[in-house]
């Protein structure tokens, strides 16, 4: 499916999207040596067990970097300009390896960019959710969205 247009973008709209992904142990550490981040409690076992959760927590980022990709083949597909930003992000619940993820997006406000012509800013929120429903993140992104093109528009 491609990604809609500035114009077919409409405040309040929400998306639940389809797509559903099952993380791995492998994605988890991947990620983690991928990013140089050797933070014992997303790649070893043993020290993850000393903590609080008792076993490895999977990579916030890409816990972050799953849900904003899931959204893009029904939002902004083809349709996108840049990601201009990401605000408000929050974590409120930790995510483990098997954990299922499944995504929900909320157009929250759109305007005309003040200096390209013909794209505009629209900002989403994301939400991710466990197998459960349970949250575990939360972010703002603003968008610089394409216009739909002329010859489309009669």
């Amino acid at each position: 499916m491609a990604g809609l247009w500035y114009e077919e973008l409409e405040e309040g709209m929400i998306f639940e999207h389809p797509l559903s992904r099952t993380i791995t142990e492998a994605d988890n550490v991947w990620f983690s040596c991928l990013t140089l981040n050797p933070q014992p409690l997303h790649i070893d076992f043993h020290k993850a067990a000393e903590t609080d959760y008792g076993k490895p927590l999977v990579n916030s980022l890409f816990t972050l970097g799953l849900v904003i990709g899931m959204t893009v083949a029904d939002t902004t597909l083809g349709t996108t300009v840049s990601n201009l930003g990401m605000t408000n992000t929050t974590f409120p619940a930790p995510v483990f390896h098997g954990d299922s993820i499944h995504t929900r997006t909320t157009v929250m406000s759109k305007r005309p960019s003040k200096s390209r012509a013909r794209q505009g800013i629209v900002n989403f929120l994301h939400e991710g959710f466990n197998q459960d429903g349970v949250i575990v993140t939360i972010c703002e992104r603003s968008a610089l969205m394409h216009f739909k093109p002329a010859a489309d528009m009669g």
